[in-house]
């Protein structure tokens, strides 16, 4: 199969799913074809939607998906006048939390957080941010909780790498002396004050999306 067919088919099953593509899922579709000629052609696909001013193409959650590109969302959201899922504050530091540190149980989380935690974490299961990874060999065997997928979409992340560091998160917060932070200091700022900073975009288009509701 030539190049730009393969290239036209990609675009075509991006365009249309739902949910990321693997390069697995797109082999399985393009019956027969090798795996070089797959990332060649998806590459090159790549490239071509850099140059593009709406939309780009991005590495999400091990697969790939189509995305607008943010200059063009509040233009989206007044067309679909829905409100993207809010997150408490305690569910964003809980999730963080299970994000820097998992696999992580819930005597874990409350040691940080000093407050009980089931309620949050019973939402975040819901939601699908979460998920159960087993037991810890300890007495009461308590459960184990990690991230899923959907956490890396719902923040546009292609991996958990894509967390910022600590570094990072030291030159986000101001007047920040790290000589003088214990561990379970950093832990906690490394987990809520950072996570808050990601979910930054997130508040803000909620608001845009309430004052846009307000006005009609």
């Amino acid at each position: 199969m030539e190049r730009e067919k393969i290239k036209l088919i990609i675009e075509a099953l991006l365009f249309t799913s739902h949910e990321p593509l693997s390069e697995k899922r797109l082999a399985e579709v393009l019956e027969g074809i090798d795996k070089e000629s797959l990332r060649n052609a998806l590459e090159e696909l790549r490239r071509e939607y850099q140059e593009k001013e709406n939309l780009e193409i991005r590495e999400v959650a091990g697969g790939y998906q189509i995305f607008t590109r943010q200059d063009y969302a509040s233009w989206i959201e007044k067309l679909h006048r829905t409100r993207p899922t809010r997150l408490s504050r305690a569910a964003l530091e809980t999730l963080a939390m299970v994000a820097y540190n998992q696999p992580i149980i819930r005597a874990e989380i409350e040691s940080i957080r000093g407050v009980d935690t089931s309620g949050v974490l019973y939402t975040l299961l819901e939601k699908n941010l979460i998920k159960i990874l087993g037991k810890k060999k300890v007495i009461g065997r308590p459960l184990l909780y990690g991230i899923t997928d959907d956490f890396l979409k719902y923040f546009g992340l292609k991996d958990i790498d894509e967390l910022p560091s600590l570094k990072e998160v030291k030159e986000m917060i101001p007047n920040h002396k790290s000589a003088e932070t214990s561990q379970k200091t950093q832990k906690s700022l490394r987990s809520s004050r950072v996570f808050g900073a990601l979910a930054v975009a997130k508040e803000e288009t909620d608001e845009e999306v309430k004052e846009s509701e307000e006005e009609n």
